[in-house]
């Protein structure tokens, strides 16, 4: 194995996250996330792990499409409570020299120039750890709440107002100051040569900005801009701006597909498919050896909540699942959701007669990602093909039981990993950028399209 996998933890700031009813298992520390001593003690295991980074997922609504009430989500934790994850960023940072950050904000319900302060500023306090991952928000509580919408836009437009919005944040980022706009010229009583700062003058069909950035030019400039979506109009924008794209296939060929069509498509874009980082979904039971993660296993199976998994589920696929009985197979199911579901499910294993009981089952140990259950020796055979049959470039690492499960890979499998030269056993470059692409590489490459406003910038001056 000559290439080293990118390895993130992949979180949320609440006492659950993908897994269902798992949150009671003894060994859980989910209820600690309130706590600032329970992250900086989480980011010092990860950096310790030499993990790339922490990657925190987030909601700006929450489940209620599960018998069209939020009260099952609110039972299992399903996603809710949550906590906004930014704020925990500088502590951990500060608690580390190399662990990166990935921080989900949506360009539904925010703007371009508020958000380009904010991942200034967090890239400026962790010195260029930081990056963005770019969502469009589906819920319709998000929609209700928040822009007092009845519900969450069309697909399509909510795309159409995303690739607006990173367009006008990257000139924020890239053309508005440069490089040498801050003097501190004490004689002169400059700190900010007025001369050096730029308005983007930017006037779209979404957004109106007109004047210059607020923050001067942090370590990454622009941070690293992540993406998950698997529509064609997902695919387009992440294969056309993306640096990083979560990808969640439920097995090898499917993920093969999309990292082929993921490049392909960048390369119509004019970009270098190596400038792009996928990164798939896993969850990993591991321990000591494979019949200790198997009984581990077992024993998390035992804590799955039907009704949890469903109030995930239902909200996931955008179908209430409340309408089909527990133990019905889909096949005997005559509706449209239900073929949809079953064609989905029957790509995994076209001999099993799907209920929804087996999509809680499966979806309630680490939502929809993969599950590798086994010792070091199995799991790190199991992450290594993965790699070498898809040609991706890493992991975003789910967990059951929340620390517990992390813990545990950094003690069982990162070793073997490391040990066969399949990951990192030290850090090169201080920025997010350059651990995903090399010592070097801090600010976007010539080939991104935000790069033609440095282009710009460098005209004006």
């Amino acid at each position: 194995m000559t290439k080293e996998m990118r390895v993130f933890a992949f979180d949320f700031n609440g006492p659950a996250h993908l897994s269902a009813g798992t949150w009671r298992h003894a060994t859980d520390r989910g209820n600690e996330y309130k706590k600032l001593s329970y992250w900086i003690e989480y980011a010092k295991l990860l950096e310790e792990a030499c993990f790339d980074g922490i990657f925190f997922a987030d909601n700006d609504g929450y489940h209620e499409m599960y018998k069209n009430s939020v009260d099952d989500s609110l039972k299992d934790a399903a996603q809710i409570p949550t906590n906004d994850p930014s704020y925990l960023i500088p502590a951990m940072a500060a608690v580390t020299k190399h662990l990166s950050f990935g921080v989900t904000s949506s360009t539904a319900y925010d703007v371009p120039y508020k958000l380009a302060r904010k991942f200034s500023t967090l890239d400026h306090l962790t010195d260029g750890r930081i990056g963005w991952n770019v969502v469009t928000s589906y819920t319709n509580s998000a929609a209700r709440n928040i822009a007092g919408l009845e519900k969450a836009q069309a697909h399509d437009d909510r795309y159409a107002r995303a690739e607006e919005f990173i367009d006008v944040a990257m000139k924020l980022w890239e053309s508005s100051w440069e490089d040498d706009a801050v003097v501190r010229d004490v004689e002169s009583s400059t700190y900010v040569e007025p001369s050096r700062v730029h308005n983007i003058e930017h006037q779209g069909e979404h957004f109106s900005v007109p004047g210059i950035h607020l923050c001067e030019p942090s370590p990454q400039r622009t941070p690293v801009i992540f993406q998950a979506g698997g529509s064609p109009r997902g695919v387009a924008l992440a294969a056309q701006t993306a640096e990083a794209v979560f990808l969640n296939a439920m097995n090898k060929e499917a993920l093969k597909k999309q990292v082929d069509n993921l490049r392909a498509k960048a390369e119509e874009f004019g970009r270098n498919p190596d400038h792009i980082a996928t990164l798939q979904m896993i969850t990993v039971i591991s321990a000591a050896t494979d019949e200790e993660a198997q009984a581990k296993y077992e024993e998390y199976l035992e804590l799955v909540s039907y009704e949890g998994a469903m109030a995930r589920y239902s909200s996931w696929s955008g179908i209430d699942m409340s309408q089909f009985g527990p133990d019905v197979p889909f096949k005997n199911v005559e509706t449209n959701a239900g073929q949809t579901m079953l064609n989905f499910f029957l790509k995994m294993d076209p001999s099993k007669d799907w209920t929804p009981r087996d999509i809680a089952e499966y979806s309630g140990i680490g939502g929809t990602s993969p599950v590798i259950v086994g010792g070091p020796q199995k799991v790190a055979d199991e992450l290594i093909s993965w790699i070498e049959e898809t040609g991706a470039s890493g992991f975003n690492l789910a967990n059951a039981v929340k620390f517990q499960d992390i813990k545990d890979f950094t003690e069982f499998v990162v070793p073997e990993l490391q040990k066969r030269g399949a990951m990192r056993t030290s850090f090169t470059g201080s920025t997010l950028r350059e651990s995903l692409f090399g010592e070097g590489v801090a600010r976007l490459p010539e080939d991104h399209p935000g790069a033609a406003y440095r282009k710009q910038l460098a005209a004006k001056a």
